[in-house]
């Protein structure tokens, strides 16, 4: 059990540090950043975006976007790249509510039951891309 414990260890926190900026993305994939031109190579350094770069730039700038979609704006092709984030969402105590309880002979007034605040996170959407004939045509991104 140690030994495996041992040998699973590096791994799973290699696999979890995986670098996920645009750098590690060059690093990782050199022959699809050597066929950006100059403009481009130097956006995708700095991880911005620009109109006009191709979905191989965004996805070496951004990264894998959360989900695609596929559809035409007149004659032309296009695509339509969200990414999303996740953000805490802060919930109040939950409230069982009064009422009256019976404990043997005895009746008491109930408040309920509280739990501590909570923190959940949902998924919001943090940037779309637009793509017409595979090249950028707009893109937004929440601050």
């Amino acid at each position: 059990m140690k030994t495996l414990l041992a040998v699973l260890a590096p791994v799973v926190l290699t696999v979890s540090c995986a670098n996920v900026t645009p750098q590690g993305r060059i690093e990782r994939h050199p022959g699809l950043y050597a066929t950006l031109s100059a403009r481009d190579k130097q956006l995708v350094q700095t991880g911005t975006i620009a109109r006009g770069m191709s979905a191989d730039a965004v996805w070496l700038a951004w990264g894998e976007p959360s989900s695609k979609f596929y559809g035409a704006k007149g004659p032309r092709p296009s695509e339509r790249w969200i990414y999303t984030s996740s953000e805490p969402v802060y919930t109040t105590n939950f409230f069982g509510g009064l009422g009256y309880g019976s404990y043997g002979p005895y009746r008491y007034r109930s408040y309920g039951y509280g739990f501590g605040p909570e923190v959940s996170y949902v998924p919001r959407t943090s940037a779309t891309v637009e793509f017409v004939n595979q090249k950028v045509e707009s893109w937004e991104r929440k601050r």
